[in-house]
């Protein structure tokens, strides 16, 4: 079954800064696609990311991947925000929320989690 395409938009906040939000499936044919747009960011002085997850609808070993691709190639803070509870779930297991400095209610829009 093929992929469903991911959706890139961005928001230049600042001179510094820019959020990114995503929409659809982020895995081993899209994954690509967002490393190569926060690489444009960040050539244009971009380096404050804050990359949304709220139409994002599943993340896999790819994607996982593509976020610490980002994080080493840049100088500054990436925040994610509104990720769903699988994807906040994977990021636990992995490690990769403390390593992204992924704040809990913010990644999951507010939401408690149980436990």
């Amino acid at each position: 079954m093929p992929s469903q395409m991911l959706t890139i938009e961005v928001d230049r906040l600042d001179a510094g800064s820019a959020r990114v939000r995503l929409a659809g499936e982020l895995d081993f044919d899209t994954a690509p696609e967002l490393v190569d747009a926060v690489a444009g960011l960040r050539r244009d002085g971009h380096q404050e990311l804050e990359l949304d997850f709220a139409g994002v609808d599943l993340c896999d070993s790819s994607g996982l991947s593509a976020l610490v691709v980002i994080h080493r190639a840049g100088t500054g803070a990436i925040r994610l925000l509104n990720l769903n509870p699988q994807i906040r779930h994977l990021l636990d297991r992995t490690g990769l929320a403390e390593l992204l400095a992924a704040p809990p209610q913010e990644l999951t829009g507010g939401a408690r989690e149980a436990g």
